[in-house]
Formats: C-alpha cells, sequence, structure tokens
C-alpha cells in the first residue's frame, strides 16, 4: 500500500437517536470523541451502520454539522453519499466538502437489482461530473447483500481511467475474504478496507489499509492493537489481540443485523437506554438478548467501558 493512502482502523459509527427517531446529536458527538480517543484513525459517517438510508439529506447534513462543530476534524470522517436519488447524493457530497470532508463513501444506487456495469459507471459518473470538484477522494463502497448491486472489477477499472485523482480506495463489505484479496492484488493504488473486522490482519499482510467496521464501535482499542503491531512487526501480538477481534465481531453477528446490538451494549456501558434506540424498519434489541451479549463479552475480558476499556490479557 503506498504511504500516501489512507490507513488503518476506521469505525462505521453507529448513529444514536431518541425514542421518536431524531438525531442526538450530542451523543454522536460525544461517541465520535471516544472513538477517536480509543484507537479510531478515523470514523466513516452515515455508512449502513449509521443507518444512512432512514435519514434524510436535511438529517445527515444537520447531524454531520454538529460533529464537525463539536470540533471533530474533517479529515478524520469519511462521509457516506450514496443514495437511490443523484440530486441527494450531489447534495451531500456538496455540503461536506464545504465543511472540509474530502473522504467521501458512495454506496451505488439500491433500487433496482441485476443493473448493467454501463448503468453503474454512469450513475457514479454522473455524480463525479456534477460535483467536478479537485478536493474530492471517492471511495467506493461494496455491500452487495445490501444493495443488490456488486460494484465490478470492469466498473472499477473504467472509473479509475476516467477519474484517476478522485477514485482513492474501497470499502469491501462483501464478506468475502477471497474478494476482497482479488481486490488488493487487483488495485494496489486503491487503499481496500475490509469492512469485517475478523479480515484485519490477513487484509493487512496482503497490503490492504485496514478496516472500517461496526464492532470497532465498542471495539477499536483492539483492532488498533492488531493494526499497530502488524506495523510493528510483532506478528505473535497482533494474532493474539486478533483472536480477541474475531470473538468480538461474531459474538455481534449472532444478532445480525448488528446495529441493534452494538447499540445495546453502548446503552449498558454508557447507562444510558437512549443509546437503544433504532429507526424502523430495524428494532432494538430485546434485554435478554442485550444481556446475554453483554455478561459473553465481559465474561471474555472484552466489556465495553466508556472511560477505561477492557481488553483481555495477551
Amino acid at each position: 500500500m503506498s504511504k500516501n493512502q489512507v490507513s488503518g482502523i476506521h469505525a462505521a459509527i453507529v448513529t444514536p437517536v431518541d425514542y421518536s427517531g431524531t438525531i442526538s446529536v450530542e451523543r454522536f458527538a460525544r461517541h465520535a470523541q471516544w472513538l477517536l480517543r480509543h484507537g479510531c484513525h478515523g470514523l466513516g459517517v452515515f455508512a449502513v451502520t449509521g443507518e444512512a438510508a432512514s435519514f434524510s439529506v436535511a438529517e445527515r447534513q444537520a447531524a454531520l454539522e454538529a460533529l464537525v462543530g463539536a470540533g471533530i476534524p474533517a479529515e478524520f470522517l469519511m462521509v457516506g453519499v450514496g443514495t437511490c436519488a443523484r440530486a441527494d447524493t450531489v447534495a451531500l457530497a456538496r455540503h461536506a466538502l464545504g465543511l472540509g470532508c474530502r473522504r467521501l463513501a458512495m454506496l451505488p444506487p439500491f433500487f433496482f437489482r441485476r443493473v448493467l456495469d454501463e448503468g453503474l459507471y454512469r450513475a457514479y459518473a454522473e455524480v463525479l461530473d456534477a460535483l467536478a470538484d479537485d478536493r474530492l477522494e471517492l471511495f467506493l463502497y461494496h455491500h452487495p447483500q445490501i444493495t443488490g448491486t456488486p460494484i465490478t472489477k470492469a466498473v472499477i477499472e473504467r472509473l479509475l481511467r476516467a477519474y484517476p485523482a478522485t477514485i482513492k480506495g474501497i470499502k469491501d463489505s462483501s464478506a468475502s475474504l477471497a474478494h476482497l484479496l482479488d481486490l488488493i492484488r487487483s488495485f494496489p493504488e486503491l487503499a481496500v478496507f475490509a469492512g469485517s473486522d475478523k479480515e484485519l490482519l490477513p487484509v493487512l499482510e496482503a497490503g490492504g489499509a485496514g478496516t472500517i467496521s461496526a464492532a470497532a464501535n465498542i471495539n477499536s482499542a483492539t483492532s488498533r492493537e492488531v493494526f499497530d503491531a502488524f506495523v510493528t512487526g510483532d506478528r505473535a501480538k497482533a494474532e493474539a489481540r486478533m483472536r480477541q477481534v474475531r470473538f468480538v465481531r461474531e459474538a455481534l453477528e449472532v444478532y445480525s443485523p448488528l446495529v441493534p446490538a452494538v447499540k445495546y451494549v453502548i446503552a449498558d456501558g454508557q447507562k444510558d437506554d437512549e443509546w437503544r434506540h433504532v429507526r424502523a424498519p430495524l428494532v432494538a434489541l430485546d434485554g435478554p438478548s442485550g444481556q446475554e451479549l453483554v455478561h459473553k463479552l465481559e465474561a471474555a475480558g472484552c466489556g465495553y467501558d466508556p472511560d477505561l476499556y477492557s481488553v483481555a490479557a495477551g
């Protein structure tokens, strides 16, 4: 990976809402600050984990303004802007760029299935042409389980030829390590991030950039230990910490989708039940399931603490 590429541990930050579904900007900013203190190199804002599709353009813009206004450096944010409507995507991107957020992640339009590569290329190209902004650093967001629209290698190659200074990386949430490794081999000029923490070490070893993950909301410090151990060549420590990273991710995946489970763990650690709320169609994790998850994490030395992050002994 080029030393000019962005890399490291990034949390796909969850978006706190109150009982009515209104974004709690104070909790949002406080959680972002906590993550940056506990191992994150950056934050993925309004990704799938952030329930992005459940919020309007205006809500997302207001929340992003609140984050930056609370002192979260814009250069640490990778802002999700992909929507089904080109005008909404362009509006979100222009707003983020205006706040100083250069790194944007774009899902493909996710309404139609089995679209042609030509149509997918046009969806990206029309947004990039409308923006025509040299500040933009675009990360393609490959999440076919959610969008139903895979970003094929042919589309990536064509976009790189047309916009070589703008396309900077890929977030691959395909849950396929083979696909991730193929992207890393095929596009060495791009920063390739895994969407799952379980793939962190093999991705780093293959020359990938790191992770942008849901589980980092509660386990970023341990993922950072893996990253730092890899960078310093401490293979034994990296492997030991990876066992814990995988454990946390697998514990959360039992309750897929992960968002309600992540929010329950934060609510329990913060002693703040407001954190449990999600927007429909998601449903908050019930008490018994949530407590089972919390006890499982704590028993393994992986419990969330808002002040003193608990990690198991190496």
